[in-house]
Order: C-alpha cells, then sequence, then structure tokens
C-alpha cells in the first residue's frame, strides 16, 4: 500500500512555522487518545482503493498525523478502507464508530467534525462538489484527479481553486507524476530548453481491460452504475477523463502548461460493447494544436488482450526526449543525458509518498500548495479530447471550456432512488457539440 495511491493534508487554524513541532502524542486509555496541539486530523471521504492509500500515505507524510474520521456511500468500501489503513499505519488510525459516516451525506457529517485535512477520492463527478464544501468549510485537502466530468464541473473548480488560495488552504491533486524525481529531472530540461523548441508530443495510455465489480439484481439502476462507475461518462467521464490524463498533464508539462488553441481526433466503442460496459468508448486519438504551430498527438485504448503502452515521446529543434513513463528517461541531441545513467534505482521515490510529504510540509511551512487551476486546465484537455472524440468536430479551447454540457444531476439529487439517464453511447457525426 506505500508504493499505492496518494495522500495530502491540512493544519488547523492558525499557520504552523516550518521545521520543529513537539510530537508528544499520548494514549490516555485503549479507547481515548489525547492530540496536542500540533496535531492535523485526516478526514477521507470516498474509501475505494485510491482513497485507501492516500489515507495511509498521509498518515505516514508527518509524525503528528492522525486518520479521525471517514466517510463513504458505502459501509462496506468504509470497513475494508479501515482495516487496510489501520494495517498500514496502525498507530495514526484513531477513527472512532462515531466518526464513521455513511450514505450521500457523509461528507457533510464529516465536515462538521474538527478535522483539518481531507482526502477527497469518491468517482469524479462528486469532485466539483466536494472541493466546493471542503474549501468553504476551511479545510486543507488533497483531490484525486480528474477534478471534473463535464466543462461546468471544470469551471466550478476553477473558481474554488481561487477560493482555496484566498483562504490559504492546501489545494493539492493527484497529478502525481509532478512528483517523480526522474520526470522532475527530466522536465526541467525540457523547459530549460536542452532539446530546443518542442515541436510535437506524442502521448499514450494504452491498457487492457478495466476492473467491473458484480451486481446484484436486487440493486436500483444507479446503484448498479455507481459500483461500476468508470464505465459511464456522467460518473468517471470516460477512459480517457478517468485514466489517461495522466499522460495529457504530461504533455502540458512540457509546454508549460500552456493550452492548444484547437483539437481534433477520433474514437469509438469495438471492443467493449456489452451493455455493462455502459456508455464510454474504449479507444481514442486526438490530436492538439498549439498556438506556435507545435502539436500534441494522444492515444489512448482500453481493450482486453492488446499489448500496453505509456509513454512520452517529444521532438525538438535540437534534439529529442524519449520518456517511458516507468522506467526510461532520455534525451538526445545537443545536450544528451539519460536519468539511468546517472542514477541507480535507489535513487528512485515514492511519487505517492512525496505528494503527500510536500504537501504536510507546505502547509507547515505557512505557503500552502494549491495546484488547482493547472489540475482543472489538465482535466479539461481529457474532456475536450471526448468532445472531439464523441462529436467529430474540431472544436477550439474557447468553445470547449465554456460548453454548456452538464453530465451530471444537481447537487442535491443524490439518493439510491435517482434515475439519472445517461446519454446515449456517442455517435461521431451524429452526437452535438453543446
Amino acid at each position: 500500500m506505500k508504493n499505492s495511491r496518494r495522500d495530502f493534508l491540512k493544519l488547523s487554524g492558525s499557520t504552523f512555522a516550518a521545521g520543529t513541532l513537539g510530537f508528544n502524542v499520548v494514549a490516555a486509555s485503549e479507547t481515548k487518545h489525547i492530540f496536542n496541539a500540533d496535531t492535523l486530523k485526516i478526514g477521507i471521504i470516498g474509501c475505494g482503493g485510491r482513497g485507501t492509500g492516500a489515507a495511509a500515505q498521509a498518515c505516514l507524510a508527518d509524525n503528528n498525523v492522525y486518520l479521525t474520521a471517514m466517510a463513504d456511500v458505502y459501509e462496506d468500501r468504509l470497513d475494508i478502507a479501515y482495516k487496510a489503513i489501520s494495517e498500514e499505519a496502525p498507530e495514526k488510525v484513531k477513527v472512532n464508530d462515531d466518526q464513521k459516516f455513511i450514505g450521500f451525506d457523509a461528507y457533510k457529517k464529516l465536515l462538521q467534525t474538527d478535522v483539518d485535512v481531507i482526502i477527497l477520492a469518491a468517482p469524479p463527478n462528486f469532485r466539483p462538489l466536494h472541493l466546493e464544501a471542503v474549501v468553504a468549510a476551511g479545510k486543507h485537502c488533497f483531490f484525486e484527479k480528474p477534478v471534473a466530468v463535464d466543462a461546468p464541473g471544470i469551471r466550478r473548480v476553477i473558481e474554488t481553486a481561487k477560493i482555496a488560495k484566498e483562504k490559504k488552504l492546501g489545494f493539492m491533486s493527484g497529478f502525481c507524476w509532478r512528483y517523480d524525481f526522474p520526470k522532475r529531472e527530466t522536465y526541467k530540461r525540457i523547459l530549460d530548453g536542452d532539446m530546443g523548441e518542442v515541436l510535437s508530443l506524442y502521448n499514450t495510455y494504452n491498457t487492457g481491460a478495466s476492473w467491473w465489480r458484480e451486481t446484484k439484481p436486487s440493486w436500483g439502476k444507479f446503484k448498479k452504475e455507481l459500483r461500476n462507475w468508470v464505465y459511464y461518462s456522467w460518473l468517471s467521464g470516460d477512459h480517457i477523463v478517468e485514466q489517461a490524463v495522466h499522460s495529457l498533464d504530461m504533455m502540458s508539462w512540457a509546454k508549460g502548461d500552456i493550452m492548444p488553441v484547437k483539437a481534433s481526433g477520433n474514437g469509438g466503442r469495438q471492443s467493449r460493447i456489452e451493455p455493462e460496459y455502459g456508455n464510454i468508448f474504449d479507444h481514442f486519438s486526438i490530436t492538439y494544436e498549439y498556438a506556435d504551430g507545435s502539436r500534441g498527438f494522444h492515444q489512448c485504448r482500453q481493450q482486453k488482450e492488446t499489448d500496453g503502452a505509456y509513454s512520452i515521446e517529444m521532438l525538438g529543434t535540437k534534439g529529442r526526449a524519449d520518456i517511458k513513463v516507468w522506467n526510461h528517461h532520455e534525451i538526445k541531441g545537443a545536450k544528451p543525458w539519460r536519468w539511468e545513467n546517472l542514477h541507480t534505482k535507489k535513487d528512485k521515490n515514492n511519487m505517492y509518498q512525496t505528494e503527500h510529504d510536500e504537501l504536510f510540509a507546505s502547509i507547515r511551512k505557512g505557503d500552502p500548495i494549491n495546484d488547482g487551476i493547472r489540475s482543472a486546465n489538465s482535466t479539461m484537455l481529457a474532456i475536450w479530447g471526448r468532445m472531439v472524440a464523441y462529436t467529430g468536430k474540431d472544436i477550439t479551447w474557447n468553445d470547449a471550456l465554456n460548453s454548456s454540457e452538464l453530465l451530471t444531476p444537481p447537487d442535491d439529487a443524490y439518493n439510491w432512488d435517482l434515475d439519472w439517464k445517461s446519454k446515449e453511447i456517442a455517435k461521431p457525426g451524429f452526437t452535438k457539440f453543446i
């Protein structure tokens, strides 16, 4: 679990100085725990695999951090997460039974407790709503990517990020490769011009089939969809948004996070066509055009028994960069360099843990990390790509960002009787851009 998912944190009320703090936490009895003034209390909203890993790493990021509250719509998911985190960081879990909240209003109840830092890891459709509630409550947060499933949600997150900045709240996304040491060294050289002006970027996220969970005949439509949320665009945004967004974020990183001006491309559903796989596509191929004439080419696929590819290849005026995401980082040309030639495996960090380490340190310092707008833009790249593939139309950045298409129901509509109709499976040329 240490090497799995991300983490995050927040401080209670006042600013703490960086450096030394008193970590004298004592147990008054087997059932009651006494915290000191510098303790950071963590609450997790969304207890799936990502949230579980993030909570464990958050607990390990700072000596005086404890998990004190948990929330999920499913009791079984919460119980599994509680057991897993307790095994990973047994001394850091101090969650009483009355601090375990179940249901669609569970996040509200958790935010009324004295937690300092929130981990948001519910399905992506809930992210704008949960982020707004967390910031309104004055809590720091670590939130998983993607940050929304549609353009209206992106606009909400951008405004929430601005408010978090004004309140001096930690506001960190789960774009984990930004915290990977080999990537940082490679991208620093790219942005410093070691391969010249970047002319083209080819990035992939090709995988086999995704997970699928069994459902029960007695469950209603919404409960069945929520158990397999990755297969419904209104819950996940489609796999280009939920998964392949990592590759698009790394493409954006190489361009200094300047957004393209136009996108075109295609996608479809040819391998995963059964009804249980909802309404999403199983492959995308998108071209992004930048104002300087450069191009970004993205390809992603989720198809059973196919070969995988997870890489970024860039061509510049003075060389090229080749990144195999897990194990190869190289620049060729005028200033050749390779991370693996200078470092051993022991030099590579656990990027998921580094995320939380740096977030907590920034909060202790009084200058909390806020990458909200950047993470919203990277997510929008993926949503934009989906729009292009679904409609078969060329779409500009401004039109995509200002789209009025809302995939999700009203914030107050969530209950087990919700009968929200997913969009029909897209047909390029027939599906309209809204």
